[in-house]
């Protein structure tokens, strides 16, 4: 292969192995949801709420679209969802009907405590080093703050 076929070997592209481990962590994480109830981006909005919880506050339904860096389109069937599982409510505010916040139920705290087992068991046999797995977790950050600064290609 010719050094320019390299720039399109699949196994060259960075956006191929992100995609690859995202497919392969959700796989891991599916077993372990199940017997939560939850699936992948149900597990993250919680993860989200019990955080927001633990501060005290009740987050609006907008912020915590811009924490998971999802839109309103697929946000909202995901509250929809925990909500009619009594996980969490959603509360229009009475100064601004606009404005929607989540607020966890007793159901979706006392989930808190069963998820609390799913990081330790999720990385148990990987035989990955603590050190390492914190260093690719800031690197993957970096790369997403780098890609977010900037303005998609072509506009």
């Amino acid at each position: 292969m010719a050094a320019n076929d390299q720039v399109l070997a699949l196994d060259n592209q960075v956006c191929f192995a992100l995609y690859a481990a995202n497919r392969a962590v959700t796989a891991r994480y599916r077993p372990l949801l199940d017997e939560l109830g939850l699936t992948y981006p149900q597990y993250l909005v919680m993860l989200v709420l019990w955080e927001q919880e633990g501060a005290g506050t009740k987050p609006r339904v907008s912020d915590l679209g811009a924490r998971l860096r999802l839109d309103s389109g697929t946000l909202t069937p995901l509250l929809k969802r925990l909500e009619q599982r009594q996980l969490l409510q959603r509360v229009r505010s009475a100064e601004d009907e606009r404005v929607v916040r989540v607020a966890l139920t007793e159901s979706g705290r006392g989930l808190r405590a069963r998820a609390s087992e799913v990081p330790g068991r999720m990385l148990c046999g990987l035989e990955l080093d603590e050190g390492r797995l914190i260093s690719l977790r800031e690197e993957l950050r970096s790369l997403l703050l780098a890609l977010e600064a900037k303005a998609p290609i072509g506009q």
